[in-house]
């Protein structure tokens, strides 16, 4: 198992669901808090800020200051690690999403292109929308929108607002 997203909008107090063998980072991404209580210790979860627990630990949760919507990778333990970071885009300076990740827009606009280190990839390949691909053009990401990684055409990413980069690592040895 690489990867699984949940999302809570509205989510209700109480426990969370037990995930045996896996691995957990869960990001705020709409809302202010989150109160999480994993094995007993109560954990404040502000948003944008991944935080990394234990599919198996007694965990459950809060809301505070009301509502929120969150992001969750669980990767199985010993076969993957998942990572979360939260990146303030530029408008200036495009970011790139290589191979292995993911891009979600969280909030604020943003287009996307395809890049032009080492060529491009194959219109199957389904890194970036259709459209930008095809054409080279800039393409208008919506919220929640994500954009597939590549090293090669690698997609880049220019705008105002925060991307979410979601990357699931194999584990070796």
């Amino acid at each position: 198992m690489g990867l699984a997203g949940e999302h809570r909008r509205g989510s209700k107090a109480g426990a969370f669901s037990v995930f045996p063998g896996m691995d957990r980072v869960l990001t705020v991404i709409e809302g202010e808090l989150l109160l999480l209580t994993v094995d007993g210790a109560e954990h404040p979860l502000e948003k944008y800020r991944p935080f990394r627990f234990s599919g198996d630990a007694d965990t459950a949760s809060a809301l505070p200051t009301g509502d929120i919507r969150d992001l969750n990778v669980i990767t199985r333990n010993g076969a993957f690690k998942g990572y979360t970071s939260i990146i303030e885009l530029s408008k200036k300076r495009a970011h790139p999403v290589f191979k292995g990740q993911l891009g979600i827009l969280l909030q604020g606009q943003a287009t996307v292109t395809p890049g032009t280190a080492g060529g491009r990839d194959a219109p199957d390949d389904g890194e970036a929308p259709e459209a930008a691909e095809a054409s080279g053009e800039p393409e208008t990401l919506g919220r929640y929108d994500a954009v597939v990684g590549s090293d090669s055409g690698t997609p880049e990413i220019l705008g105002r607002g925060f991307l979410a980069v979601v990357s699931i690592d194999r584990v070796t040895g």
